[in-house]
């Protein structure tokens, strides 16, 4: 076979079809003696030269009509020598007639109308030319698309007829043949390689993508191309360069703006080629044909490397757009996970898959390639991200769910960044400042401050609503504590384990947050607790002025009527008020002690439980758990100290001062001293010291009882030397207060059974030095006094004794407790020198 006739099976132009063309150009040539051959249109004279009869069958007969007018389409219609007006009448009906006749065949007679309405459309189009005046000579088929589109079809003859994705082995041969048309169609080796570029891309595409060869010979011969562009300006090349780059970038980029729709691991050949055709067309678009990219320094774009980032982050953008309406469509009760905890698995998944599949492929264009994809994954879901919190007003284990899973899958994404740049010159900063941290840990502390502070104000208000509700009952239950205090114990346990169930990552950095918060709480509770109970200051009466005694007389009247002024009457008021109201008796006193002991006491066993939680934390370290700062009560511990003593004081002074007033100031040695001794006082303390004793909690009971004897000395003292008018003392009555104050101190003795002796010992230490003064002759206790307060107030005291004022520490060298001695000592030594010393009164 020769080269002509493997062309001829090649482009599948059968031997019969080639020897009527061969007759049909004899006849033409024979009939157009003296005429020029431009002026011939030869699909048209081809069309006349055959009858129907010539044919075999009307199918062949239909064959041959609609190739020469498929020629006569792309030499007039489709690619015209001289641009086409849209309203060229010729045109249209020449559009119409080949239309029609494709449909239905023609009757091609010389004389048949049908044939002279087509001529006369063909030739009217054919003859045109650029002055607008008709031509002698016929264009129609010199215009240089058809004349592309002529050697395209040439080319297309290399490819196997057998096997269309194959190249047949004379190529060579054929491809010399080929050459020899280039003097008639205009073609030289530029066109002649962007036209073989096309032809084996469009081949590659045409049979379905599947031969990769191909695609890898249309890119190397783009490498040849790429030299051309370089080398020419020729306008009318760029313009048909520009024409064909484009449609392959066209297809190339509908792939690579969503390589993950089009590739996978089994198909990476194929998407390395087109990348690299893409790219290269891409080059050659900006570097070469683009007047803005001439007009700006070369160094300043990198054309490759923009057009891959521009792939990746349009494709990563789009998988992620599937991955995100995926996963909310499937969105069932089956998976208790929220979907944005699910979407961040995804999206790690595609991170691994992008750097190990894809990343290797585009790292040949761009460097950073697996640090782009993570960047664009990592603001996508960073704006789902966004919107999800904008939307959280409480902290919920979605919520959670979600902020762990973004923070995990910012980490994975980071790392992923800086292992795909650590070779580059700025150690991958530029990708990682494409990351704005989620700060998703910060959310969930936020949150957890949020749930922290709803739970802290939610006790508070419970305190403050059960507190109101409160009476101190000592039989609410057995161990004599208030409900109140129950529960509150309770809701603290409650939200610490609730606290330590939140599953966040952080309990040890937040905790403090949360023992300041219930710390708070618990000291408003025991402030609420003890408010209002008084204090020692609360009972102790105010003492009257000094008189002196009137010796020898009984004395009439009690201690309360003599004091009227406003402190005392504004004290009394305070007093009756607690008196009126059961929540401060006696028993509820014990009640608030025992609740305060109670919180004191498990407060330590919190602490404790707190400790074991921490332990049992995904994120605790060592020093989380053996540093005590933050994990203890600062407040409370304290304020339960303080409440205690606080409450004890108050309830032991006003067991002695108010409860048995009536026993100690209105009868305790008014008048005849021997006549009104302390055993009712001893009778009706005892009764409130068995009341004490079961309602209190034992572990308090010695420092309530402590208290009481405490307050009891201080009030048999205060009777002594602050007792008022009512009250006088001679020498010999001495023995019956020396007495008296034994018996008072063998009541808390208890014959061994109460207090400890040496506690005893301890508060009667006063008492003690202060009782035998009571003994003492009045001219020592007067000589006392002088010296006493000339060594307080010094030489300036001789001429005239200043009046001592009154400390309330009574001391047996003290200048005033000597002078209240004397002033109730009923002797007229004492009275004469009250009266010439200070012209004491006697009465008040």
């Amino acid at each position: 076979m020769t080269v002509g006739e493997l062309m001829r099976a090649q482009m599948k132009v059968s031997e019969t079809t080639d020897s009527r063309v061969r007759r049909g150009l004899l006849r033409i040539a024979a009939g157009q003696v003296g005429r020029r051959i431009e002026s011939v249109v030869l699909p048209l004279e081809l069309l006349q030269q055959f009858k129907f009869s010539d044919f075999s069958d009307q199918q062949e007969y239909q064959e041959w009509q609609k190739r020469n007018l498929k020629v006569l389409e792309a030499g007039l219609l489709l690619h015209p020598r001289l641009p086409l007006n849209k309203s060229d009448i010729a045109s249209q009906r020449l559009r119409q007639i080949i239309h029609g006749a494709l449909d239905r065949p023609i009757e091609t007679g010389k004389n048949n109308e049908s044939m002279q309405v087509l001529r006369s459309a063909v030739m009217s189009l054919a003859s045109r030319s650029s002055d607008g005046f008709a031509s002698d000579s016929c264009h129609w088929a010199d215009g240089f698309p058809l004349n592309l589109r002529l050697y395209e079809m040439l080319l297309e003859a290399c490819f196997d007829a057998n096997d269309e994705t194959s190249i047949i082995e004379e190529v060579d041969e054929l491809m010399e043949h080929i050459k020899k048309t280039w003097g008639i169609l205009g073609m030289n080796q530029m066109l002649h390689n962007l036209c073989f570029t096309w032809v084996l891309f469009h081949r590659f595409v045409a049979t379905g993508q599947v031969e990769n060869d191909l695609l890898f010979a249309a890119d190397n011969q783009l490498a040849e191309v790429a030299k051309d562009a370089k080398a020419t300006k020729d306008p009318e090349y760029s313009k048909i360069l520009s024409s064909t780059l484009s449609s392959i970038l066209g297809w190339a980029e509908k792939r690579l703006l969503a390589y993950h729709d089009t590739f996978d691991s089994g198909n990476l050949d194929s998407m390395q080629s087109i990348v690299s055709l893409g790219v290269s067309a891409a080059k050659i678009l900006v570097e070469d044909i683009s007047n803005e990219y001439r007009r700006k320094r070369k160094g300043e774009v990198d054309v490759a490397r923009n057009r891959i980032d521009t792939y990746i982050r349009s494709s990563i953008r789009t998988a992620f757009a599937q991955a995100n309406s995926s996963r909310r469509a499937s969105k069932n009760q089956l998976n208790p996970l929220p979907v944005l905890a699910i979407l961040a698995k995804d999206v790690g998944e595609l991170a691994v898959n992008e750097k190990e599949v894809f990343s290797p492929i585009l790292k040949r264009w761009h460097p950073f390639a697996a640090g782009v994809a993570v960047a664009t994954l990592h603001a996508c879901y960073g704006n789902e991200l966004k919107q999800f919190i904008l939307g959280i007003m409480e902290l919920t284990p979605d919520a959670v769910q979600v902020l762990r899973a973004a923070d995990k899958l910012e980490k994975d994404l980071v790392q992923i960044a800086v292992e795909d740049s650590v070779d580059s010159d700025d150690g991958g900063k530029a990708i990682i400042r494409e990351m704005p941290p989620y700060e998703a840990e910060a959310v969930v502390a936020n949150l957890v401050k949020v749930w922290i502070k709803t739970r802290v104000d939610r006790m508070k208000e419970w305190i403050d609503r059960n507190l109101q509700q409160e009476v101190w009952n000592p039989r609410a239950n057995q161990e004599g504590y208030a409900p109140s205090a129950v529960e509150v114990l309770r809701i603290l346990d409650e939200t610490l384990d609730a606290f330590f169930q939140l599953p966040i990552p952080t309990h040890p950095a937040l905790l403090p947050d949360l023992m300041a918060g219930l710390d708070r709480c618990l000291q408003y509770y025991i402030t609420k607790a003890k408010s209002g109970c008084g204090s020692r200051n609360t009972f102790v009466p105010t003492m009257p002025a000094l008189t002196r005694c009137t010796t020898g007389s009984k004395f009439q009247g009690v201690w309360k009527k003599k004091d009227k002024s406003p402190s005392s009457q504004k004290r009394n008021s305070q007093v009756a008020t607690m008196n009126g109201d059961n929540s401060f008796g006696i028993p509820q006193l014990c009640v608030r002690i025992n609740t305060l002991q109670r919180i004191w006491t498990d407060l330590d066993v919190f602490e404790k439980r707190v400790i074991t939680h921490l332990r049992n934390s995904e994120s605790a370290h060592a020093e989380d758990f053996s540093n005590g700062l933050g994990k203890k009560f600062e407040l409370s511990p304290a304020a339960c100290v303080e409440g205690i003593q606080q409450l004890c004081e108050a309830m032991a002074y006003k067991i002695i001062f108010h409860d048995l007033s009536h026993v100690l100031w209105d009868g305790l040695y008014v008048g005849e001293p021997s006549s009104s001794r302390i055993e009712p006082l001893l009778q009706e303390l005892e009764q409130n010291l068995l009341i004490i004793s079961d309602t209190v909690h034992e572990r308090v009971r010695t420092r309530v009882i402590a208290d009481i004897m405490k307050a009891s000395f201080d009030g048999f003292l205060l009777v002594l030397l602050a007792g008022g008018p009512s009250r006088a003392f001679s020498r010999q009555d001495s023995q019956i207060i020396e007495d008296d104050f034994k018996s008072l101190k063998d009541l808390f003795w208890a014959n061994g059974y109460g207090l400890p002796a040496e506690l005893i010992d301890k508060f009667s230490t006063t008492a003690r030095g202060v009782l035998p003064l009571f003994r003492t002759d009045t001219e020592s206790l007067i000589d006392r006094f002088r010296r006493g307060t000339l060594e307080t107030y010094g030489s300036s005291a001789k001429s005239r004794l200043p009046l001592p004022p009154t400390s309330g520490q009574w001391n047996p060298t003290e200048p005033n407790t000597l002078l209240r001695v004397l002033c109730y000592r009923n002797d007229e030594a004492a009275t004469k020198f009250l009266k010439k010393t200070y012209n004491l009164p006697k009465k008040l």
